[in-house]
């Protein structure tokens, strides 16, 4: 089949060398963060897999293309770009077939990520069950990939801004493992602990690595969500981001935000009402995920 791929040169050497790629999603680039430091960011983090060992590949759709590795004004662009949609598995062909450019959610990124050969993608934190998703049925398409999609997908938990311990139970039902990094708890995004118990503590990358070879040999397809809280020292206070979370979604629901807009407006509204708090707390979990699965990146290799 001739897929829509286009690798970077670097992310096409590193294939060729049988060397360490880690999957970058790119909405953390235009939704995610404000310019400039959504762009400068990426740039830090896909410093951070290079001098663990590891070649980055931020994912992107650009041009009918589906972009694997991205060169430093594609970055640019999608960091400034108003337009660039925001693309989950329903939205890719869409972005494809119509040429616009896209930045691929978690779910988007597991699917080309998985297309390219790549096991281990670096992200914030998971999409899961919003709250009150017991009427508005509102429940992030990243938990549907993790069931289907085996790619490892490391992280700092899935967002505060959800309800947790139902994205725990949703990812339980359809068979997705959480490991934990460090910790028996689950982590909750801007704060390392969420009170939830992971499924299993897996510390040591080899160890991960020998887990995701042993589930993948045994047919079991699907991700595995491997929580690496934030540093105490960068993280939020859990009383405070839960105030502040709580009344955001309260504002989020008066002005009729809906679907895909919803993150995104939270995390720009908290970034407000924490006075750019959470925003630094975001960024360092971002890099100290990028090193987490660039050493697992590495391990895969030896397992």
């Amino acid at each position: 089949m001739n897929l829509p791929l286009i690798f970077a040169p670097e992310v096409a050497r590193a294939r060729e060398q049988g060397r360490p790629i880690v999957a970058l999603e790119s909405t953390i680039i235009s939704h995610g963060m404000p310019y400039p430091q959504n762009v400068q960011t990426a740039r830090e983090v896909e410093a951070i897999v290079r001098a663990e060992g590891a070649v980055p590949a931020t994912i992107a759709v650009m041009g009918g293309k589906i972009r694997i590795g991205l060169a430093d004004e594609e970055l640019e662009l999608l960091g400034q770009s108003p337009d660039a949609l925001k693309l989950s598995r329903r939205d890719l062909p869409y972005a494809l077939s119509s040429g616009r450019v896209g930045a691929t959610t978690v779910a988007a990124t597991m699917i080309c990520a998985q297309l390219a050969g790549i096991q281990v993608f670096v992200t914030g934190g998971i999409g899961g069950v919003h709250r009150g998703a017991e009427t508005s049925f509102d429940i992030s398409a990243d938990l549907q990939e993790l069931a289907r999609t085996s790619v490892a997908v490391v992280c700092a938990g899935a967002k505060s801004i959800l309800d947790l311990p139902l994205t725990l139970e949703y990812l339980e039902t359809h068979g997705v493992p959480v490991l934990s990094i460090g910790q028996d708890n689950f982590a909750a995004f801007y704060t390392p602990d969420s009170g939830l118990k992971a499924d299993f503590r897996i510390d040591e990358p080899a160890e991960q690595a020998r887990f995701l070879r042993t589930k993948w040999s045994l047919g079991l397809a699907g991700g595995v969500v491997i929580s690496n809280p934030v540093p105490a020292d960068e993280a939020m206070p859990r009383e405070e981001i839960e105030r502040i979370t709580t009344q955001a979604l309260q504002e989020a629901e008066a002005q009729g935000i809906q679907g895909k807009a919803v993150t995104p407006y939270l995390l720009a509204r908290i970034k407000e009402l924490t006075g750019g708090r959470s925003l630094a707390t975001n960024i360092a979990l971002v890099r100290h995920n990028a090193r987490a699965g660039a050493r697992l990146a590495l391990a895969l290799l030896r397992a």
